[in-house]
């Protein structure tokens, strides 16, 4: 992937026709331009200097961007930052402004209004033209841009908007010098009448005041525009500029940040700015991490916890080893996902792209259709040109262009300062659809960490204190806990001999003379007989999903210690609201049933599934997404695959770098109810998507219209030119205006089951994937024999297995999966490295060639399709 910086475009046709020109290029596998921050994503092993020839024909510039690895923070800002073009706009405003006045005051003050003038100017009309013509002169050479970009559209056979102002302020200016010529011959003829007449047919003031009203709107824009790109420059500013590093000799010397190293041993006072991501390797201390995750408790962190560039030190001094520096730290990442999102470009875009590539010449068309029309009528050629002009100027694609990517931004930032990071512009438009969501149980919806629970025993004390002396011994996940939970009390660990684990079972040892020895059951029962009461304790605490460990003393049982990963406080709160919005939420867990069922339970998930292995998920998820589009939520490596196979993967943030990597959004928080908020703000930006989108098609639906003097015959109405150029101004800047709601959006706000939702809840519950049957998947999970309804087994003919070789991960198998899902034809496609195939359901029969060449571009090897 290629990002380019693209000069010259001005409207959404400029963009359609780049995007078009370098689609064409071959190698060129994807292409996606971006009106907002006027940059391109080409996708394809091609030359850069065939991508910017391709451009440059097409009558724009390219250049490649810069990499982001030897860019500087200042650097990248300004990429962002428009406030220049902002300001050179502000200028062209206010210099045609200050002419615009005097013209005015000549062309309808004295006119139309009889304001006072000399009596030389008052009697010589002809002067008067000529005035008003010089300063149409000089407003038109301060707005020389719009003319020089619209003609090169139209001699590169791409009109743009800027051809439509140029069009209609030199229709205008042309026609207003053919009346001035005119009126000097009646001037000549002693016409006076005639002279008279000619006096009110100019049409120098709409020329001028059209260019400065458009420039007025591109103003506007160009500020909101930069508003739309806050939160981004908000990130980058959080990084810290420099770093204090211990050299060699043990000295401390501030350094750039940009020459920190991994491995390199850096200091943090309390106060300062943590430089990069690293290791605390001495002290402790409270972090405010806060700019990351938006938590505003700071987080207690000692030797061994991991801290994060751009968080901030609020009490101790630490000294950190640098574990991932420049563009791999956590804020960089986040950085490039919020500009990466930004750069694509979303599906609902399409529909837009395609009414504003043939926007342009369609609109020119009905202008001179419309001029011939009102001719043939009988209308003068003033009136008939002015109806002409008016539908040029009224015309504008730029609100169609802008409706998508403004949206896109600014839902981008708001979810960026709620710790939600969509990877791309599709995750942000599907995630919204989402009618299942699919949780993993450890990590996800419990703390993924096994704690002490219950401690049942006559004393309490001597069963802690060998209880922790033996698992302080051992390395198991449960002994973890009971080691967390003596350190935590204070108990005193005690010396062991003789000690030894029996795998899977449990250890033992000997203390003060004695045997002791702890684990489950079976094990305990070899040296101890366990008593009625305790057995029904512990499996009491196995249904509630805990893990009963014995203990023993000789032949003494001493108790028993229940641990287990117990369920986030917020998890139950995030399926609650989940379920409110009419999303159905089931459970996946390699777990025993007994356990998942009591967590399950607690959360108050629709469904659960057990026993399942990574590859079951997987499966599961196919599965469910038959029924309804679906989201899996996961943070492990062996949620990768489900994450992949998902319509969305969600990945909780504190989870591994695979299972990040293999999901298009990303809940820094690690909060469960993050992913409400998540689909809570997706229908937010889709809703406003729409509405932009509304608003510009309904405003050239009515405007072109009413410009063209469609009305007049039956009402009388007719539209100024001049006003025709503030409506397509303002056009623009109320779709930008409209996005920048959604700064005021409530990602968290509670949400309420309507009609609409509970109807699409009802019927997603009708088409339940079940579990507790006898039949078994090849993966291990328990699946009903009636699982898929008639509909799906109708769809599963339209199938077809592909095998292919050389995928190697989960960027592999969403390469696949993109690429075959653009295939007209094909309904969605699930690809699996480690079966080294592609499922593809169709809605039509499509070539196998079509599909294996879409294959081979992306470089692997298609050996059979069946």
């Amino acid at each position: 992937m290629k990002k380019y910086s693209v000069y010259g475009m001005s409207c959404a046709a400029c963009s359609s026709r780049v995007e078009k020109a370098v689609s064409k290029v071959d190698g060129v596998d994807s292409v996606a331009v971006n009106l907002l921050t006027n940059s391109m994503i080409v996708e394809g092993d091609v030359n850069p200097k065939v991508i910017m020839k391709a451009v440059e024909d097409a009558g724009y510039k390219a250049k490649p961007q810069e990499n982001e690895k030897t860019k500087s923070e200042n650097d990248q800002i300004k990429e962002l930052d428009n406030s220049d073009e902002t300001k050179k706009i502000r200028n062209r405003f206010i210099w045609s402004l200050i002419f615009l006045v005097p013209l005015m005051y000549v062309s309808m003050g004295v006119t139309m209004w009889g304001f006072p003038v000399p009596d030389a100017f008052e009697k010589n009309h002809i002067a008067m033209g000529l005035t008003e013509m010089l300063f149409t002169i000089i407003i038109m050479i301060i707005n020389k841009k719009f003319f020089v970009s619209g003609l090169k559209g139209l001699i590169n056979k791409a009109p743009n908007m800027d051809t439509l102002v140029a069009l209609g302020s030199g229709a205008s200016f042309g026609y207003s010098l053919y009346v001035l010529y005119a009126m000097t011959f009646a001037q000549v003829d002693g016409n006076m009448e005639l002279v008279h007449h000619y006096m009110h047919e100019f049409y120098f003031e709409s020329a001028a005041m059209i260019l400065t009203l458009i420039t007025l709107g591109k103003m506007l824009e160009s500020f909101s525009k930069g508003k739309t790109t806050d939160a981004l420059k908000g990130l980058m500013k959080l990084a810290p500029k420099t770093a204090t590093i211990i050299d060699a000799n043990g000295i401390e010397k501030v350094v750039d940040i940009s020459k920190v190293t991994i491995g390199d041993v850096f200091v943090v006072r309390p106060g300062e700015s943590i430089p990069t991501d690293g290791i605390i390797i001495e002290g402790s201390s409270a972090i405010d991490e806060s700019a990351l995750t938006g938590e505003s408790v700071p987080k207690d962190v000692t030797v061994d916890n991991e801290v994060f560039g751009s968080t901030i030190n609020k009490s101790g001094f630490i000294k950190c080893r640098a574990t991932r520096v420049g563009e791999d730290t956590t804020l960089s990442q986040i950085i490039h996902m919020v500009s990466d999102a930004a750069a694509t470009k979303a599906p609902i875009a399409k529909a837009a792209d395609k009414v504003s590539g043939v926007f342009v010449p369609v609109v020119i068309v009905i202008a001179l259709i419309t001029i011939v029309v009102w001719l043939v009528a009988g209308k003068e050629v003033g009136f008939a040109l002015a109806r002409g002009i008016s539908v040029l100027v009224i015309s504008c694609p730029c609100a169609l262009g802008l409706a998508t990517p403004v949206a896109i931004m600014v839902g981008n930032g708001k979810a960026a300062r709620n710790n939600i990071l969509f990877k791309n512009a599709v995750a942000l438009e599907n995630t919204g659809k989402t009618q299942i969501v699919a949780l993993d149980k450890t990590g996800t919806i419990t703390s993924g960490k096994p704690v002490v629970t219950d401690i049942v025993g006559k004393d309490k004390d001597e069963l802690l204190r060998i209880a922790y002396a033996l698992e302080s011994k051992s390395e198991h996940p449960l002994a973890s806990a009971i080691v967390e939970y003596g350190k935590n009390n204070n108990i005193k660990k005690q010396k062991i001999s003789e000690f030894s684990i029996d795998a899977g079972y449990g250890l033992k040892g000997e203390y003060e003379g004695n045997n002791i020895a702890g684990g489950n059951f079976a094990y305990i029962n070899k040296f101890a007989n366990i008593n009625d009461e305790l057995k029904k304790k512990a499996d009491e605490f196995a249904k509630e999903g805990k893990t009963p460990l014995y203990f023993c003393k000789d032949k003494e049982v001493l108790g028993i210690i229940a641990v287990a990963d117990v369920i986030k406080e917020e998890s139950i709160v995030a399926v609650k609201n989940l379920k409110n919005m009419g999303i159905k939420v089931v459970m996946i867990t390699g777990d025993n049933e007994q356990t998942a069922q009591a967590i399950g339970k607690k959360a108050g998930v629709d469904e659960i599934y057990a026993g399942v292995l990574p590859q079951g998920k997987e499966e599961i998820i196919r599965k469910l997404s038959e029924t309804g589009k679906t989201a899996m939520v996961g943070d492990g490596i062996n949620d990768a695959p489900a994450l992949t196979r998902a319509d969305i993967g969600i990945a909780i943030g504190a989870g591994t770098d695979v299972a990040i990597d293999a999901a298009s959004v990303v809940l820094m928080k690690s909060d469960l109810r993050d992913v409400s908020g998540a689909i809570r703000l997706s229908k937010g930006v889709l809703r406003n998507i729409h509405e932009n989108l509304f608003w510009a098609f309904f405003y050239n639906v009515i405007g072109i219209p009413l410009a063209a003097g469609v009305w007049f015959p039956l009402f009388g109405l007719k539209l100024n030119p001049m006003f025709g150029a503030a409506a397509m101004s303002l056009s623009s800047v109320c779709v930008v205006t409209n996005a920048l709601r959604l700064n005021l959006f409530k990602v968290h706000k509670k949400d309420e089951m309507n009609v609409k939702n509970k109807e699409s809840f009802e019927k997603i519950s009708d088409n339940n994937v079940m579990i507790n049957s006898n039949k078994k998947c090849q993966s291990g999970c328990n699946i009903k024999d009636n699982n898929i309804n008639s509909n799906v087994k109708e769809t599963s003919k339209m199938e077809k297995v592909m095998t292919i070789e050389g995928m190697m991960c989960g960027h592999c198998e969403k390469a696949v999966k993109t690429a075959l899902e653009a295939i007209d034809g094909v309904e969605s496609a699930v690809a699996d490295h480690e079966k080294n195939e592609a499922v593809v359901k169709l809605t039509k029969d499509v070539d196998n060639n079509v599909l294996k060449e879409t294959v081979e571009k992306l470089e692997y090897k298609v050996t059979e399709i069946k």
